[in-house]
Formats: C-alpha cells, structure tokens, sequence
C-alpha cells in the first residue's frame, strides 16, 4: 500500500484517507495477499483505549484504521490535524462488497445470529449477483469450537472477512486469529450485520452529518447504550479540551 498521511488522536492512529482512498488502499492491500486487520475508530473505541493498552496495541499494529465517527474527525479539526472526512464502517462495509464483486474478491462473513447472517448472504448476493461468497458462520460459538471454525475458514481462502462482534470482542479475536484465518484483509463490522439484513435501522443522513448517529442509537436502547454514549461522550470532550488546551499552553 502506498505511503499515506496519519495522525495521533490521544494515542490511536488514524489514517488520513477518504472513502475512495481508503477503498484503493483495501484493494492494494488485498493484492498483497498478507494478511492484515481492519479498524474503525469511533468515540466510544477512542475512551476504551485509554483505559486498555492491550486494545491500543492492537489498533495501533492494524494495517489500516479509519476515523468512523464524525466527533472524531471535528476532534482531529479542532486540533489542528484533520483527517479528510469521516469512513463510516458500515459504508465502507457496503462498498467493499461492491469492490469484491467487480474484482472477484471472495468474501466471507462472520457474526450475528444464524437468521441474521443468512439473511446478510441473501441480501449481499442479490445486489452482487457476481459476489463470491466463500461462506459465512453465525457469531455465537464457543472456545472449544473456535479452533474448527478458524480452520473452516482458512480452508476457504477468503479475500475479505467481515466479522460482526462488538467491540472490543472484534478486535481482540481478530488479532488473536488473524495469522490462522487464511484470508488477507479482515474487518470488524459491529452490528453492521443487523443493518445490512433490516433488523435494525440507522439514523437519517442529516443526523449522520451532524454527528447525532449516537442518539438516535441511544434513543433505541436507552438501558443498554446509556453508559457508552453518555458517559463515553463526556470523557471525549474532556480529552479533546485537555489536549486542545496543552496544546495552546
């Protein structure tokens, strides 16, 4: 892949890229045939790094990480070391499969219930009628399967896996498996599955824009989402004033 511009935001890279660069660079990378892992880093990623060295060393070691949350691109503005725009996950998740097709990528997914996943194979292929679809798995295995699973996958060789786990579960497996998973580039897509299949909707574009993708997925599962978005939220602004104040200082 070629050399790129990156930035540290309170210690996570993040690559400069928009989403036809960033595209391009999967492609490069692909053609590689090393194999390498995908980040997305939103608010919520940003706060639990601080508190996990092992999650900021796995992100830090991945071949490619996007900012995915807008609060994270106004953050790098607002501090003087702006990415392009925002890459949000599950745009880049569509577009990849759009990519596979036209390069005959294969592609595998991983994550969600049975039902759900099926139902993403089903709905990938037909707006991809040439998507080579190596396989897929649901997300709720065991560790005593774990080991038959990574080996059913590297037997398939895909190109591109996507992997819908919550974070961090995504990338500790990730980084745990990578080398025993048979495919190049690897990608955590949180609930992007439930997304893809109809389950669950995403927020107006205008919401998307204004960085409010946050609320509306707060104001859906208020009990659940509470802590992450409030709490996280607040501890982001609090980091962002602290380093912009630092800086000026």
């Amino acid at each position: 892949m070629d050399d790129h511009h990156s930035v540290q935001l309170f210690g996570v890279r993040i690559d400069a890229l928009t989403t036809s660069e960033t595209l391009a660079a999967v492609e490069e990378l692909v053609d590689a045939k090393a194999p390498v892992q995908h980040c997305a880093v939103n608010v919520a990623k940003v706060v639990l790094v601080q508190d996990d060295p092992v999650l900021a060393a796995i992100v830090r070691d991945c071949a490619l990480v996007n900012a995915d949350g807008q609060a994270v691109v106004w953050a790098t503005r607002f501090l003087g070391r702006p990415v392009p725009e925002r890459v949000a996950g599950i745009d880049l998740f569509v577009q990849l499969l759009g990519l596979a097709e036209r390069r005959g990528f294969s592609v595998y997914f991983l994550g969600a219930t049975q039902d759900v996943v099926d139902e993403v194979v089903h709905r990938a292929r037909a707006r991809h009628p040439r998507l080579v679809v190596a396989g897929s798995h649901h997300g709720f295995f065991d560790q005593a399967s774990e080991a038959a699973l990574c080996a059913e996958i590297a037997a398939l060789h895909p190109d591109l896996l996507f992997v819908a786990m919550p974070s961090p579960r995504k990338e500790y497996w990730l980084a745990a498996n990578l080398e025993h998973l048979g495919t190049t580039f690897a990608m955590g897509v949180g609930g992007s599955f439930d997304v893809l299949a109809g389950l669950t909707q995403r927020a107006p574009l205008w919401m998307q824009r204004m960085g409010l993708e946050w609320f509306f997925r707060f104001a859906q599962e208020p009990r659940r989402m509470w802590r992450r978005y409030l709490v996280g939220n607040l501890r982001f602004a609090a980091l962002v004033l602290r380093e912009r104040l630092t800086t000026r200082a």
